[in-house]
């Protein structure tokens, strides 16, 4: 779906969303739903932060780290796929408290989530760079650049590009996982929904809008990534060109 869709279908939402809030079956909704969407919107956009730093740091420890780093590497990646978001939230705000580590519950959201999307997405990074072709590596050492010089502005860059649909999938799965720190007894949007639906038994207008909300930062996401790829795709065919 190009940008244009998508951005056609994130108007259309928003104009039902508009026209939903002037009914007041459903605005006397809005006010909760949309604090619970601002604790939603915080975890999302730190456990991006998060899970790119693993990412990329784990996928860079997997290749070219020695070997106990190497290690460290893969057990993080395999724990964390292995294992369910849901169980790793309980694990670090319930379990970790037995052992005297106390986190606070946004912060183990964000950790949890965070580690989480990172271990899926070291493994974007790895395949992203090894996809580069050796004749790349090849032509820097002929050039006598230095690895860190050549993994900065030669390898990473063709990499980046290949990276950034993948992420974009994952950021959304971030997105949709968030629901699951209701259960860590954070007001997100999804335990805002809950609330208001166990007080007033009005489902369908409730979970209307939660889905009209979701879908509209779902949609934000997706364009925005849409739009990092193009501009990194045409900044790497004028740097080929040059």
């Amino acid at each position: 779906m190009t940008i244009s869709s998508l951005g056609g279908m994130l108007l259309a939402t928003l104009a039902i969303l508009i026209f939903l809030s002037t009914r007041s079956d459903y605005s006397v909704f809005l006010p909760g739903l949309l604090d619970g969407v601002v604790l939603t919107l915080q975890i999302t956009a730190w456990g991006m932060l998060l899970a790119v730093s693993m990412g990329v740091l784990a996928a860079l420890a997997r290749l070219y780290g020695p070997g106990p780093l190497r290690w460290l590497a893969i057990v993080y990646v395999e724990i964390f796929r292995g294992t369910s978001a849901l169980v790793q939230l309980f694990w670090l705000f319930f379990v970790l408290p037995q052992f005297g580590v106390m986190l606070d519950a946004f912060t183990v959201a964000v950790l949890a989530l965070g580690l989480n999307i990172g271990a899926y997405g070291s493994e974007v990074v790895r395949s992203a760079i090894q996809a580069v072709p050796k004749g790349q590596w090849e032509a820097t050492i002929a050039l006598n650049m230095s690895f860190a010089h050549t993994l900065r502005r030669i390898i990473l860059p063709q990499a980046f590009v290949a990276m950034i649909p993948p992420w974009g999938n994952l950021f959304i799965e971030l997105l949709k996982s968030t629901a699951l720190v209701s259960l860590i007894t954070l007001g997100d949007l999804t335990f805002k929904a809950q609330q208001l639906n166990q007080t007033t038994l009005k489902t369908v207008p409730i979970f209307v809008l939660v889905l009209l909300l979701y879908l509209v930062i779902s949609l934000v996401i997706t364009i925005g990534m849409r739009v990092l790829e193009k501009r990194a795709a045409k900044g790497l065919s004028r740097g080929r060109a040059a």
